[in-house]
């Protein structure tokens, strides 16, 4: 029934959906149930990034499901993806026809999401929400500014954002997430890790404009009606968790 629906109505269908379903989550704040959500998520999105490598692979999936299963056990899942490293490192070494581009994924989006479990773990619901803003502010501040005020193409990989949305979105989302923020943290850090995430976010949604192109194909999927594959919404958030949680860690 959905399809045929106009772009726009389905993009509001399920945008509405996805933002009522993340605010239960939030207001339930269960580690269980936020590790079961981002697991679902996790999942689709690994998938969806192993079409865009090209790979086929069903011990690639075993080994991420594996390492999920015990990211909600281990106190530090970041660094579970420096032991897939090594895992990956050894087999390359031992089996010499191994496929070295099976590492791919578990760099993106396996880490990112690591680091998105960690930073709820650490650092709590509030930090999440914080993180959701600063990106999706950074993302809506860039169409309409760029929409009202883009001149300047900012990079190849993406035609369609200018220089001026870029800065538009980062202003936008620092001046609002950093209010968000001073709920976490004293205001000076909240400014800077702001500043940082929504930075972060924007190329993380470059690269993932980055790896469409390679791949030739206009979304990662089309599980979510108006706006594509899983990858497609979060990519924003597998760099900006990381460089939210690393700058966290420096400054706090």
């Amino acid at each position: 029934m959905i399809q045929n629906l106009s772009e726009f109505q389905q993009r509001l269908i399920t945008g509405v959906g996805l933002i009522a379903l993340v605010l239960v989550i939030g207001l339930i704040d269960s580690f269980t149930l936020a590790w079961a959500f981002l697991g679902v998520v996790y999942i689709i999105a690994f998938f969806e990034a192993m079409r865009l490598f090209g790979l086929r692979s069903n011990s690639a999936f075993f080994w991420a499901a594996f390492i999920w299963i015990v990211a909600y056990f281990y106190p530090n899942p970041d660094d579970l993806f420096f032991f897939v490293a090594v895992v990956f490192g050894a087999s390359i070494a031992y089996f010499h026809n191994f496929d070295k581009r099976l590492l791919l994924p578990f760099l993106y989006p396996v880490s990112g999401m690591l680091f998105v479990l960690m930073l709820y773990q650490d650092f709590g619901i509030m930090t999440m929400f914080w993180l959701v803003v600063a990106v999706t502010l950074t993302d809506t501040g860039a169409y309409f500014t760029g929409k009202k005020f883009g001149k300047t193409k900012f990079s190849d990989t993406s035609p369609n954002k200018t220089l001026e949305g870029v800065f538009g979105g980062i202003f936008l989302a620092t001046v609002i997430g950093s209010l968000i923020g001073t709920l976490v943290v004293p205001f000076w850090i909240a400014v800077m890790v702001t500043l940082i995430t929504s930075v972060a976010s924007v190329f993380g949604d470059l690269f993932e404009s980055y790896l469409k192109r390679e791949a030739g194909v206009k979304d990662s999927g089309d599980i979510l009606p108006g706006h594509g594959g899983v990858l497609d919404r979060i990519d924003g958030y597998l760099f900006g968790a990381v460089m939210m949680l690393i700058s966290m860690r420096a400054l706090i």
